[in-house]
């Protein structure tokens, strides 16, 4: 078996750490735990870190492609290894929730998520296992766009920093029971 488990952001360090990475970061801090250490894949468009984990090939996977198109590379890994939707979840921001706010799903829109979007289209499907850590609402007077290209405040970055903690049990508990639902019982909330 294969998994593959890709978290959503922008390259470049202008976009280090901004509320529309926090799927670079979980990403980032589980490759860290693990020691590892990506390589560009510029066929997959991605950075790629990958290991074995009970006896199972996992890809940890940062598309480079910007965001809007984010499901270029999620389209390539999955025909390239012969990857199924099943064994794939992505990790992503909404706004939509409270910042820290965890929610694990099956399928589902895009919600209006560029990313998302991109990857329905390349894929031809909603129904893939997504793992959601909001990032707020944009204050009074500030876009869309700039609230999710901005860093998070001090306090609010604490609180992501714990959601991606909380991520990281929950990828540990998938990559051991080899269950999301198993895992959406246990960490939704």
């Amino acid at each position: 078996m294969t998994k593959l488990l890709i978290g959503l952001g922008n390259p470049g360090s202008k976009y280090h750490e901004t509320k529309h990475n926090v799927g670079f970061m979980a990403i980032d801090s589980l490759v860290k735990d693990l020691s590892l250490s990506f390589s560009e894949e510029k066929h997959f468009k991605a950075l790629i870190a990958s290991t074995f984990l009970n006896g199972e090939k996992i890809y940890f996977v940062k598309p480079i492609t910007f965001m809007n198109e984010s499901g270029q590379a999620v389209h390539t890994l999955l025909t390239y290894y012969n990857i199924k939707i099943e064994d794939m979840i992505i990790i992503y921001d909404d706004l939509d929730m409270e910042v820290g706010k965890i929610r694990f799903r099956q399928k589902g829109s895009a919600g209006g998520h560029n990313g998302i979007k991109s990857i329905i289209k390349h894929i031809g499907t909603q129904e893939f296992d997504r793992i959601k850590i909001g990032i707020g609402r944009p204050k009074s007077g500030m876009t869309v766009v700039n609230h999710v290209l901005s860093k998070f405040d001090e306090e609010n970055h604490l609180i992501i920093l714990k959601a991606i903690d909380k991520v990281k049990d929950a990828i540990n508990f998938y990559l051991v029971s080899g269950d999301f639902e198993q895992t959406m019982r246990k960490y939704n909330g």
